[in-house]
């Protein structure tokens, strides 16, 4: 029996236009493509929270989904414009019926605000194309989502917020230096939700692109104190490109899967 798996892009369709133009996809259609190489007789349906229509179209189908995936976007919890309160809307009203949900960065903080979680600026810095050293802890060690997954690892990255009050009765899996929840599970209503506060779904020529697309504003912001600092980081990650290896930056993404198929009748 094949997967049939909703991905809820976490773009406007501006942003997605950059995605587009750094990435070679939009969010959405990455996490598709990277979806089908792991599992190609997975059917996909993209919706963005956006379209009203879509999203009440996918909850009236909702039983045709054995799960759901939240994609990582550009948007930030605190701004809370109209569009991204439909993303929560759209979020709480999943939790509703029985579902396994991965929630990737963005995808992650909408979920958990959902789940009466809190969100905020990240006060220890950002991840900018790269998180390093990201360290499981024992409860993740435990955790179907680290299956076969190194216990300390690099990998692309790239967000300014951070989950700062995690839900009632979540369970924190991994950390780094920058942010406490990296990698988080927890039950709200009727699903399970895996979240990851980085992105196995990218690659770091990805990540590099795009931090070339925001570098004016981030040095501007004082994420870096000029264009050689922002180099220099840049140089880092491509660095770090030559050890990463598909199968542990993709695991976490291969474990849900696995565990999705599992619950198949």
């Amino acid at each position: 029996m094949s997967l049939n798996i909703l991905i809820v892009e976490g773009n406007i369709p501006e942003d997605s236009e950059v995605f587009i133009r750094a990435a070679g996809a939009s969010a959405s259609e990455n996490l598709k493509n990277l979806v089908l190489k792991l599992e190609p007789n997975t059917n996909v349906k993209i919706i963005n929270p956006g379209k009203d229509e879509e999203t009440k179209e996918a909850l009236e189908n909702i039983s045709h989904y054995h799960g759901i995936i939240f994609t990582g976007g550009a948007m930030r919890i605190n701004d809370m414009t109209d569009e991204i309160k439909k993303h929560i809307n759209f979020a709480s009203n999943c939790f509703k019926h029985d579902k396994k949900i991965l929630a990737i960065c963005w995808g992650l903080q909408v979920c958990s605000t959902a789940a009466g979680g809190k969100v905020a600026p990240a006060t220890k810095g950002a991840h900018i194309g790269i998180a390093s050293d990201v360290a499981i802890n024992e409860e993740g060690q435990k955790n179907l989502i680290y299956k076969n997954k190194k216990q300390t690892f690099t990998t692309p990255a790239f967000n300014f917020d951070e989950v700062c009050e995690i839900p009632s009765g979540a369970t924190l899996l991994s950390s780094d230096k920058i942010n406490n929840v990296m990698g988080m599970y927890f039950k709200s209503g009727n699903s399970e939700i895996w979240g990851l506060q980085y992105h196995p779904d990218y690659e770091y020529y990805q990540m590099v692109n795009l931090s070339n697309e925001r570098k004016d504003r981030m040095i501007r912001n004082k994420y870096f104190k000029d264009e050689e600092e922002f180099q220099n980081h840049i140089n880092y990650i491509k660095q770090e490109d030559k050890k990463l290896d598909f199968e542990n930056r993709t695991r976490e993404i291969r474990n849900w899967l696995d565990f999705v198929k599992s619950k198949l009748n």
